[in-house]
């Protein structure tokens, strides 16, 4: 399925970016611990380019605990410190904050031996559409002092935030990059919510996420709709199948697949069907 979705207000948003992160110590960034790889922008590494990095894993709770560890293993093999998050948690700060600490420490060193003891860190937080920066911010922040929601493209200007006496925080908006040249990438990204459901095929969509996550030895379809793949002579089947078995029908009494598969496509992304990676390093996307 190829998707591709990259709204004008992106290219604004970018370019914003480039400028503001001149002004700032460290880059933030939100991936999806879901599909690390996937969420990754690569503009980004461009545009970080001399800053102090620090990577979150968000949505770590939807995600398989082991194959986070696995990523943050990579990354840290990469030369970037990662950390699990989940940004709902407010618990989950206090290690976040310590991480900024320890990713920043020469230049606090620095700062210390010039006798500069209360400047704060300046740090940009970037990501995809809805990976939760809202969230992270306010939970960092312990208010709310940016939008949340769960679609794509709430936030669409940069804002300073001050969370405590050490950190300020830049939010930006969510953004994309112009192409996604492996068809796998933008799957995953609409899988999570990342990408407009305008320009998704939803039943498709919700085809090929049955599909994938039937391959899991852990059943979470059958488990889920008690119904498997072997019931069915094709993932579309199996779509109608799942349908006529929650009783999600047209008054024509004919299974309403799409009712059906924007039901499966939320349960996914709020971890009903269980805790998934659907990446690992290595992995061709």
């Amino acid at each position: 399925m190829v998707i591709q979705w990259y709204p004008g207000h992106m290219t604004k948003a970018r370019r914003e970016m480039e400028e503001a992160v001149k002004k700032v110590d460290l880059l933030i960034e939100l991936l999806d611990a879901r599909i690390p790889l996937s969420s990754r922008n690569p503009d980004i590494d461009r545009i970080a380019a001399g800053k102090y990095r620090l990577i979150l894993l968000n949505k770590a709770d939807l995600a398989s605990e082991q194959a986070t560890k696995t990523w943050i293993e990579w990354f840290q093999s990469e030369g970037i410190r990662s950390v699990a998050l989940d940004s709902r948690a407010n618990k989950a700060m206090k290690t976040v904050s310590q991480a900024v600490a320890d990713v920043c420490r020469e230049k606090i060193e620095k700062d210390r031996k010039r006798g500069i003891l209360s400047r704060r860190i300046k740090a940009m937080v970037a990501g995809i559409p809805n990976v939760g920066k809202s969230t992270f911010i306010n939970s960092m922040a312990g208010k709310s002092v940016s939008k949340t929601g769960n679609l794509p493209g709430v936030t669409r200007g940069t804002q300073w935030i001050r969370m405590n006496r050490e950190i300020d925080l830049l939010d930006t908006p969510g953004i994309l990059w112009p192409r996604f040249d492996d068809e796998t990438v933008g799957e995953h990204l609409a899988f999570t919510g990342a990408v407009s459901s305008d320009v998704i095929d939803e039943a498709g969509l919700a085809v090929r996420l049955l599909e994938i996550l039937s391959a899991f030895p852990e059943e979470p379809v059958k488990t889920r709709y008690g119904i498997s793949i072997e019931d069915a002579a094709t993932p579309e089947e199996l779509l109608s199948l799942i349908a006529i078995k929650k009783n999600c029908m047209k008054k024509q009494a004919e299974p309403d697949v799409d009712r059906m598969a924007r039901t499966i496509l939320d349960e996914f992304r709020s971890g009903k069907l269980g805790r998934f990676t659907l990446e690992l390093p290595g992995d061709s996307t």
